[in-house]
């Protein structure tokens, strides 16, 4: 079978309107944790309020999509995926008049955010187990996911800028309002799709189909392992969050504008990294997971030690290209190790541990930079991503670095594709990524 192209899943109409989709919610997230953080903090001048919308908008939300997922996974997706993305529109749309209500309700808006969070959560693995369902079958799941990721980078790069004018141009309410028609846009474009390959799930209760997918983890000791390494990468890939204003600021003694340009190195390498996986898509995935996820490790010990803002700006893009290769990789390989009637549930726990293990590497890192500095908190989190590469390659055998005969028509547990760890530069994305 000839290697696809990078063009070939936009042949088909369903995959393009994925591709849209996917791209105009990325977009519309950033002007939500944007406009909400604003909103928050401006109404209660407290940095515990904005945490506590962290937790609602993030952990809250992990705890609940694989459930919300068993249940959505059984309507067609033609149906499922636009109904979830019109509830986030209206979501956003009660928001809205919160924002410009007299009294502030800090419980109402965390409260909705959770549900938006855990509908989100939902809406990207049920969107993935489609893109996984449409192209595995033609060995071009590869190709798509690299297609996705250059729209999800892209957006990472210029969404928050975006969003930072609409919020600074037209206000906190409005900004949330549009965020709201953007969602309702994401519906019409999957409701006017057409028919959606659809898995069928085994009959059952909810609550049975969720114990199934769990049970299946647990059964596959391939699959366990890895969906717990990168429980624990996320905890150092999340840890210098906290610290990275203060590092620029204090540390590197810059401004404001100095940190904005440390922040869009590491946009320019994830870009930067999503081009390099389009191109060696076809390469044995264990390579791609195991330099990439080293990438982003030395990333951080080049800021740890970096003299200058040169030189922090030098390691940021490639801790950057790091994520922006190994996010997709590690989608594409979970994928591709999941029979395709667990897609959605299995998917559900790859985005419930990328939304929450984020906030221990939250307070980690916090931790470390109060105790000692902010160096520290990189040195740690760099040291910290190393030794699980260390730990967990021999662990997985040997063969996970076999090169692949092709990018696997079978989605069979079995195959020997193995993922390392679980990118999660930006938490928001994993999520925020990071995922549809």
């Amino acid at each position: 079978m000839h290697e696809p192209r990078l063009t070939d899943p936009l042949r088909k109409p369903l995959f393009r309107r994925l591709a849209a989709s996917y791209t105009v919610n990325e977009l519309g997230d950033w002007m939500g944790i944007i406009a909400l953080s604003v909103l928050v903090f401006d109404r209660t001048d407290s940095a515990l309020a904005t945490a506590a919308l962290f937790l609602g908008t993030r952990f809250l939300p992990a705890l609940f999509a694989p459930i919300l997922v068993a249940q959505a996974e059984r309507p067609p997706p033609r149906f499922a995926l636009p109904l979830i993305y019109c509830g986030e529109a209206a979501a956003f749309g009660v928001l809205a008049l919160l924002a410009g209500a007299e009294h502030f309700s800090l419980a109402a808006v965390i409260a909705l955010a959770a549900i938006d969070g855990a509908l989100a959560l939902a809406g990207r693995a049920l969107t993935r187990a489609v893109v996984a369902t449409a192209l595995e079958p033609t060995g071009e799941l590869r190709a798509g996911n690299a297609v996705l990721n250059v729209a999800f980078t892209g957006g990472a790069a210029v969404g928050p800028a975006l969003a930072g004018l609409a919020v600074a141009g037209f206000g906190v309410q409005s900004a949330l309002l549009l965020d709201a028609v953007s969602f309702y846009v994401v519906a019409w474009i999957l409701f006017t799709a057409g028919t959606m390959p659809q898995a069928e799930p085994e009959a059952g209760r909810m609550r049975d189909r969720v114990r199934a997918g769990l049970a299946y983890i647990r059964g596959e000791a391939l699959l366990r392992r890895i969906l717990t390494a990168q429980g624990l990468a996320f905890v150092f890939f999340a840890a210098v969050l906290p610290v990275e204003v203060v590092y620029a600021k204090e540390t590197l003694g810059t401004g404001d504008t100095g940190y904005g340009v440390m922040l869009a190195s590491w946009g320019v390498g994830m870009v930067l990294g999503s081009f390099i996986f389009a191109r060696v898509r076809e390469a044995s995935l264990g390579y791609q997971l195991l330099f990439s996820t080293l990438g982003i490790g030395v990333g951080y010990l080049g800021l740890a030690f970096a003299p200058t803002l040169a030189v922090a700006c030098a390691a940021s893009v490639l801790g950057g290209a790091g994520n922006g290769v190994q996010w997709v990789a590690a989608i594409s390989a979970v994928q591709e190790l999941t029979a395709e009637t667990m897609q959605a549930r299995v998917m559900s726990v790859l985005e419930s541990i990328g939304a929450a293990m984020p906030g221990i590497g939250f307070a980690l890192g916090g931790l470390i930079a109060a105790v000692m500095t902010p160096r520290t908190t990189f040195f740690v989190a760099g040291s910290g991503v190393i030794a699980i590469v260390a730990v967990m390659a021999p662990m997985l055998g040997a063969s996970w670095l076999e090169p692949d005969e092709s990018s696997g028509p079978a989605l069979d547990a079995h195959d020997d594709v193995v993922v390392e760890l679980l990118p999660g530069r930006n938490p928001s994305s994993a999520n925020t990524e990071e995922g549809l």
